[in-house]
């Protein structure tokens, strides 16, 4: 089917099992927030998902093709593309340069610079401190600079890490409506990986909620905001 298809996932840490026998699936178009402690193992899945971590046993495909094997680069070519919690830009680097590492391996560098620029318009603060090193830049602006350069390599899977972390409440809000309106814009399909769960379901379209490596439920967003046994349990509310 099209779309993120995860089947019978499993991923060891040594002697310990990080995830246990996970399935789910994230038709295209859709956005999907995976909700859990820590220690879910919600990293976990992105960081398999993404090429960083080799799966023990089962299958992941995105638009019927496998993910599993390949490295992150290659994902990257086919519209894959992960960010990390805070560690998807490079400190030394400009924001200019960060953006620019984002198009490095497409050939169409005319779009290259039209995505650039579309970043720029959503991301005003970027485009004011294109000169600065990312290390200078706020908690906030580096998530949007970390989202924006993934977006220069235009992709149809996007795969995000907390991108709440360490976050103010109102950037908190500003992100996640951004993330929201691009999926809406581009016709991405997100993955977000979130502690902050309220905020997560309330624009995703299914909810994935994980604890201790296992599935403990999937559906629809609103239905699992509303569930009170899961609200108590996993939500926090």
């Amino acid at each position: 089917m099209n779309g993120l298809v995860v089947s019978g996932f499993s991923v060891d840490h040594g002697a310990i099992r990080a995830i246990d026998s996970l399935s789910f699936t994230v038709t295209a178009g859709q956005l999907a927030a995976v909700i859990g402690a820590n220690g879910s193992g919600k990293t976990t899945l992105l960081r398999s998902l993404s090429g960083l971590k080799a799966p023990t046993t089962g299958q992941a495909t995105w638009q019927g093709i496998s993910l599993l094997g390949k490295k992150p680069e290659e994902l990257a070519r086919q519209g894959v593309l992960h960010v990390s919690d805070g560690k998807s830009v490079i400190p030394e680097l400009t924001v200019k340069e960060n953006l620019a590492l984002g198009g490095i391996w497409r050939r169409d560098k005319k779009d290259v610079a039209a995505a650039t620029a579309e970043v720029i318009d959503l991301f005003p603060r970027l485009g004011e401190r294109m000169s600065q090193s990312a290390d200078t830049l706020s908690g906030g602006e580096r998530q949007m600079l970390a989202i924006g350069r993934a977006l220069v390599s235009r992709p149809k899977l996007l795969l995000l890490d907390e991108p709440s972390l360490g976050l103010a409440p109102l950037v908190i809000e500003q992100i996640f409506q951004t993330i929201n309106d691009l999926r809406h814009k581009l016709g991405l399909t997100v993955v977000i990986v979130e502690q902050n769960a309220m905020s997560a379901l309330r624009i995703a379209d299914i909810g994935v909620i994980m604890n201790l490596g296992k599935l403990v439920a999937e559906g629809r967003a609103s239905d699992l905001m509303n569930d009170p046994a899961l609200r108590a349990a996993y939500l926090g509310y």
